[in-house]
């Protein structure tokens, strides 16, 4: 933890050096105090006294050590959306700040699962092609638990993923649905269970079934839901990417519950048969998750802005 000691202060607008919030925005958007220096074209030694300064005026210590960088405190947050909407009007009053995408040089960082992947980035990279052609793009995997951690700590811009319990999302992390993903009953054709009009809620339960778990331990959510309703099924395997549990159902006997829209797994389709579920999957939302501490920032906002209107579907 960085160090720091607490005084009593009472803050004092007419005292305070407004330059001070130009290094806290710096430090909130880059999660560094090298990164924050850099982009304020400041020394290393010159921000952590600015730090400092800001600490002792606001009587906090507003970063912590985290990892490779800092991760911003309670206090830090709660100032961070009116501090950071004030700084983005001041400087739109006075820059005219604007976003170029095709000028932009600009490298954007998105979290997803493997089959969000498939249907997000052909057509989003075929976007940023033709509008913003400088513009760089990188996935990480998603594991779903890690959401908040990966843009607490800066690790991505982005994250589209469903979200497990949408009650313990933390207040800083903002997020927007995209689609609801629609489920069926993926087995081979020539499976012997693909002859039948439809599956009874006992053959289904009984077959054995692969399916997807992100985080490679826990318990898939089509089973949650089961044992909410005091059922189990023959649950054979896990696997960690949806292309796999696709390639699994493909060349075995098992049976698997997963997204409907065989448009990411176009090679697969000819192979599968799909059929209803007998207990029909409870809804999942794909949303876009993101830090408020990115809200007013304007590559990130053309970015949010871009992936809603690719990728909201109205169901």
């Amino acid at each position: 933890m960085i160090p720091y000691i607490t005084t009593v202060n009472v803050l004092s607008f007419r005292s305070l050096d407004l330059n001070l919030l130009k290094v806290f925005e710096a430090l909130m958007t880059e999660g560094s105090v090298t990164r924050a220096a850099n982009a304020l074209l400041m020394t290393q030694p010159a921000v952590s006294n600015a730090l400092a300064r800001l600490r002792d005026a606001l009587g906090d210590p507003l970063f912590v050590r985290s990892g490779t960088g800092i991760r911003p405190t309670q206090r830090a947050v709660v100032l961070w959306e009116p501090i950071g909407e004030a700084l983005e009007t001041v400087r739109g009053a006075l820059d005219e700040q604007v976003f170029d995408p095709r000028r932009a040089q600009t490298e954007f960082s998105l979290s997803m699962s493997d089959y969000v992947a498939s249907l997000v980035m052909p057509n989003l990279l075929g976007h940023f092609g033709n509008v913003a052609p400088k513009a760089r793009v990188h996935t990480v995997p998603n594991t779903i638990l890690e959401i908040a951690d990966q843009l607490e700590d800066n690790r991505v811009d982005c994250v589209l993923s469903v979200y497990v319990n949408e009650a313990q999302q933390p207040a800083a992390i903002r997020s927007r649905s995209l689609w609801t993903v629609d489920y069926a009953c993926f087995m081979r054709r020539g499976h012997p269970l693909a002859a039948q009009k439809r599956l009874s809620t006992r053959t289904f339960l009984g077959a054995g079934h692969v399916d997807v778990s992100l985080a490679g331990k826990t318990l898939p959510s089509y089973d949650l839901f089961l044992a909410s309703r005091g059922l189990s099924r023959n649950l054979v395997a896990t696997v960690n990417h949806y292309s796999a549990a696709y390639e699994v159902v493909r060349q075995s006997d098992l049976i698997a519950v997963l997204p409907s829209d065989l448009r990411s797994q176009s090679r697969h389709a000819p192979f599968l048969h799909a059929m209803p579920l007998p207990l029909k999957a409870p809804p999942r939302i794909v949303s876009l998750f993101w830090h408020q501490r990115n809200d007013t920032v304007p590559a990130q906002r053309w970015l949010r802005e871009t992936l809603v209107e690719m990728f909201t579907r109205s169901d």
